[in-house]
């Protein structure tokens, strides 16, 4: 039996969708842990940068993550409080050999607590995808080519229930003045 780098690691994310950049990093969390806490973000928020909801989300994820079982997926509400937010994560996580984030304020929150990972640490530079969120929100906004941009089960996924043209709908202008404003 392979040994496994750490017992217990956790994340969390938004994962609002689940896109390649977030692939190899949910694979290597599963195959490097003999557990993987992964945490859903912004659990209660349903707005233009979480435009899935908790069941949408939690299904992305198990889709991409269909060959592993030793995951557990944990709703994280935002409380707008870091200091709480900081507890619950204690609470809700317990003893990590790691804790994953590319976020400075959550590592300034956890950096007492735990031994903190960036993502890119747990993704070799071959297998790194830059793709973010943000980006395949705009795509899906713009009505261009967000399939690109997430694995195909996803892009199934999105496209069987309509929610790409539930997001366009719903934040698509939203998202666009964003984007016009960002740039």
């Amino acid at each position: 039996m392979d040994t496994k780098p750490f017992a217990r690691i956790g994340m969390v994310a938004r994962w609002k969708p689940v896109h390649l950049g977030h692939l190899p990093v949910l694979h290597a969390l599963c195959e490097q842990a003999e557990h993987a806490l992964i945490g859903i973000g912004s659990s209660n928020r349903y707005n233009a940068r979480n435009p899935f909801t908790l069941d949408e989300t939690t299904d992305m994820l198990n889709l991409v993550l269909a060959g592993y079982d030793n995951y557990t997926l944990i709703p994280i509400p935002d409380l707008d409080d870091g200091p709480r937010w900081r507890l619950m994560i204690l609470d809700l996580f317990g003893p990590l050999d790691a804790y994953v984030t590319a976020n400075p304020y959550v590592a300034h929150l956890l950096r007492e607590d735990y031994t903190l990972l960036k993502p890119v640490a747990l993704v070799a530079e071959a297998h790194r995808i830059a793709v973010n969120g943000t980006m395949v929100r705009r795509e899906m906004a713009r009505g261009g080519d967000w399939q690109a941009l997430v694995p195909p089960e996803i892009a199934h996924y999105i496209q069987e229930r309509q929610l790409d043209d539930r997001f366009r709908r719903e934040f698509g202008l939203e998202t666009l003045g964003l984007d016009t404003i960002v740039r």
